[in-house]
C-alpha cells in the first residue's frame, strides 16, 4: 500500500480537555527535545524521572554505561532495540549518539478505562481506533487529531514497531491529544480480545473485506487500521469480527493510513447518527 501525509492546517478545538499535558516542543536549529542523543544524555534524563518511550542501542555494545541504562529502564516498560550502527547514524541529530538514542514522550499515556469513562460521560456506546504498527509519526498524530473530530472516545497503538507520542505526532495532531485518550498496550490481539468482552465488535480495514457500506459499524465498536506497507498483522484481523473496505473507483487501489482511518471512522459516524 502507498502512503502520505495529511496537511498541517489546524483547526480550533472547543471541547473541554479531560486531562492537562505538557508538550515537548522542538527547534529546526537544534536537536528535537523528545530525542536523547548520548549516554550521558539518555541516564540523566532517566535520573530526572523523564519517560523513556524507546531505545535504540548498537548491536554488540554491552559496556558498563550501557549495562546500567539497561538495568535502570527495566520494568518501566520502555521498548529496547538493536540496530546496526548505520541506522543510529542516520537517525542522529547531533553527530554523536555514541551507540544510543533515546525516545521521550511528550505526552502521558491513558488507561483503557479512560476511554470508557470518556464514553459513558458523553452518553454514547464506545467508538475506539485501534492501530497495529503505524510508524510515521504525522501519520499517528494525523489519526487521532481525525480521531477526537469525528467523536471516537480513544485511541490504541502498541508498544512495540511503532511510533510512539513523540512532539512530532503532537504537532501532527493539532491538539488532539489534549481531548482525546491514547493508550499504549503490549499486545494488540490480547486487548482485542478483551475489548470484545466489555461489548466491543471489531472491523479491520483491508483491501480485500466487504464494502463499508455493507458492513453494521453501529454499536460499541473497534476500528482497526494497520500498519503503513503491510497492513492489519495476520494475527490481529483474525481477532475481529469484520473485515472492511473502502471502495476504490480510480487506477491507484491504495490510500494513505490516516485517509483510511478517516473514511472508515466517518462511515461509523454515518452509521451512528442513522441508524
Amino acid at each position: 500500500m502507498a502512503y502520505e501525509i495529511f496537511g498541517s492546517d489546524i483547526t480550533e478545538l472547543k471541547a473541554e480537555p479531560a486531562k492537562k499535558h505538557t508538550v515537548m516542543e522542538s527547534n529546526d536549529n537544534k536537536p528535537s527535545s523528545d530525542r536523547l542523543e548520548g549516554r550521558n544524555s539518555v541516564m540523566e534524563a532517566i535520573k530526572a524521572g523523564r519517560t523513556i518511550d524507546k531505545v535504540y542501542i548498537q548491536d554488540g555494545i554491552r559496556d558498563g554505561a550501557i549495562s546500567s541504562i539497561l538495568s535502570k529502564l527495566k520494568g518501566t516498560g520502555t521498548s529496547v532495540s538493536f540496530v546496526k550502527k548505520q541506522r543510529l547514524d542516520m537517525m542522529s541529530e547531533t553527530g554523536h549518539h555514541q551507540g544510543i538514542i533515546a525516545q521521550t514522550t511528550a505526552y502521558e499515556y491513558a488507561e483503557i478505562d479512560d476511554i470508557f469513562e470518556l464514553a459513558k460521560k458523553k452518553g454514547e456506546p464506545p467508538f475506539i481506533i485501534i492501530l497495529d504498527e503505524i510508524e510515521d509519526p504525522h501519520n499517528l498524530g494525523a489519526i487521532i487529531r481525525t480521531a477526537n473530530i469525528c467523536g471516537a472516545h480513544g485511541v490504541i497503538i502498541p508498544k512495540h514497531r511503532a511510533t510512539g507520542l513523540t512532539a512530532t505526532v503532537v504537532r501532527a495532531s493539532a491538539g488532539a491529544v489534549n481531548f482525546t485518550p491514547v493508550v499504549k498496550v503490549t499486545n494488540i490481539s490480547n486487548t482485542i480480545e478483551e475489548l470484545k468482552l466489555k461489548g466491543l465488535w471489531f472491523a479491520c480495514a483491508d483491501m480485500d473485506g466487504e464494502v463499508m457500506y455493507k458492513c453494521n459499524l453501529t454499536g460499541a465498536i473497534g476500528l482497526v487500521i494497520g500498519n503503513e506497507g503491510s497492513g492489519v498483522s495476520r494475527l490481529v484481523k483474525e481477532k475481529c469480527d469484520y473485515i472492511v473496505s473502502i471502495p476504490m473507483m480510480g487506477q491507484i487501489q491504495s490510500l494513505n493510513a490516516s485517509v483510511a482511518a478517516g473514511v472508515l471512522a466517518y462511515e461509523i459516524v454515518r452509521q451512528r447518527f442513522t441508524k
